[in-house]
């Protein structure tokens, strides 16, 4: 969500960034129906004003007994109160019409966002870790996983297309990675873990920017709940319609979920295997903070999620997305993206944003000194994945996979797999 006064005071400035993103220029049309907005709350103001002013003129007549002159006040009043009501109907009407355009923008990017039309504008930042050198052509994952408990056929015949059925040491593995993400980033990064629901309102989900625009990307229920596309939305509306203290902040949230997306447009995308589900689990990263506190908070979630590969003894990149590859929300985003020797390629594993205040205003999640009255401004709010859980087990059983066919735990894990170290091919 904009802030309209940002819009009345820079509008070439606020069209500007929406072209780095794409966007068609907006602040004329805004500022066109703004415009009639406070004209309209002008007369509004007038009328109210007229009316209290008659009124105390009314009872000064009557005082006085001049019930003549009270009549000729009184029917004034009667003409101004029939007149406010639609005047305030206009009012809500275009509230209402400013309100929805804001809502249909994306998030304006920061200064130090890259130009670009899409992915091929990204930056690589860093690389860390050394790509596997195996003595034999290594396999994508799928491949391996149906060797060790991987059964696309029977998520097909329960569920459709893009679930999927792990079983026996497989299925554990899975779990052990969710495990050892939620411990690490809890024990370790300062995130508390929090148990959220898996539906949300629509007013959750407008918050943090799915809704309107994204609503095909969802699962809606029948009884107009949607099913969350990640914890995201649960964690970072616990702050909504809420007055949070400044010295409360940063927050810092975690959730391991099961999450759930429709996959709209990525028809002929990642079919096969486990990279692209409707239905997966991912450790999520929240923090709620003041503006001045988010560039470090950015950039400590960066590493609370890259430490989990590096543990994992996983290659990847940190990458900057340009203005034309960034989500809906986030005005600045670093992906994360992890080697896959089988795809000889990398992928996204983690994507991580900083949103501003755009989600703190569509929440209307505010913060203050302690004792104050009034509050500072918004909350910022970051998020990002720490990490999906099945592409990590994805990128293990590529990256640790051997000549036959069976695929080395990484040592972080042992200890969630009762000493198993091995997956072994049945």
């Amino acid at each position: 969500m904009h802030d309209i006064k940002q819009l009345r005071t820079d509008p070439e400035g606020f069209d500007a960034g929406l072209a780095r993103r794409g966007a068609a220029p907006a602040s004329a049309s805004i500022l066109a129906i703004d415009a009639r907005l406070r004209s309209v709350q002008t007369e509004l103001q007038a009328v109210l004003a007229r009316r209290n002013d008659l009124s105390r003129a009314v009872g000064t007549a009557k005082a006085a007994k001049d019930e003549a002159k009270a009549a000729e006040l009184m029917a004034e009043v009667a003409a101004l109160k029939d007149a406010i009501p639609g005047l305030e109907a206009q009012e809500r009407g275009f509230s209402v019409e400013i309100d929805a355009a804001l809502a249909a923008l994306p998030n304006i990017p920061a200064a130090d966002v890259p130009e670009g039309a899409d992915e091929t504008g990204n930056i690589v930042v860093k690389a860390v870790g050394a790509k596997p050198d195996f003595a034999f052509k290594p396999l994508e994952h799928d491949v391996v996983a149906a060797r060790l408990g991987y059964d696309p056929d029977a998520a097909a015949k329960i569920a459709g297309a893009r679930f999927a059925v792990l079983q026996g040491p497989l299925a554990r593995l899975h779990r052990a990675l969710g495990q050892y993400m939620i411990d690490v980033q809890t024990e370790k990064h300062g995130y508390s873990e929090t148990a959220v629901p898996l539906l949300v309102r629509p007013e959750a989900a407008f918050g943090t920017g799915q809704l309107p625009k994204f609503e095909e990307d969802l699962f809606k229920t029948t009884d107009g709940r949607y099913l969350i596309p990640t914890a995201e939305v649960s964690l970072t509306n616990l702050v909504r319609d809420s007055i949070v203290d400044e010295d409360a902040l940063p927050l810092r949230l975690t959730a391991l979920t099961p999450c759930f997306r429709s996959e709209a447009g990525s028809a002929g995308r990642d079919t096969r295997g486990l990279i692209r589900q409707h239905q997966f689990e991912k450790c999520e990263l929240v923090a709620i903070c003041t503006p001045e506190q988010a560039a470090a908070e950015h950039e400590h979630m960066l590493r609370s999620a890259e430490t989990i590969l590096e543990n994992l003894g996983l290659p990847y990149r940190r990458m900057l997305l340009c203005t034309g590859d960034m989500g809906f929300a986030a005005r600045k985003t670093f992906d994360l993206e992890v080697w896959l020797p089988g795809q000889n390629a990398y992928r996204e594993i983690s994507s991580i944003s900083d949103c501003g205040d755009f989600q703190g205003r569509r929440m209307a999640a505010r913060y203050r000194t302690r004792g104050e009255k009034g509050s500072k401004g918004f909350v910022n709010t970051l998020n990002g994945s720490g990490l999906a859980v099945g592409r990590t087990l994805v990128a293990v059983i590529e990256n640790h996979q051997q000549p036959d066919g069976s695929v080395r735990i990484p040592q972080v894990l042992h200890g969630y797999m009762g000493g198993v170290t091995e997956l072994t091919p049945s």
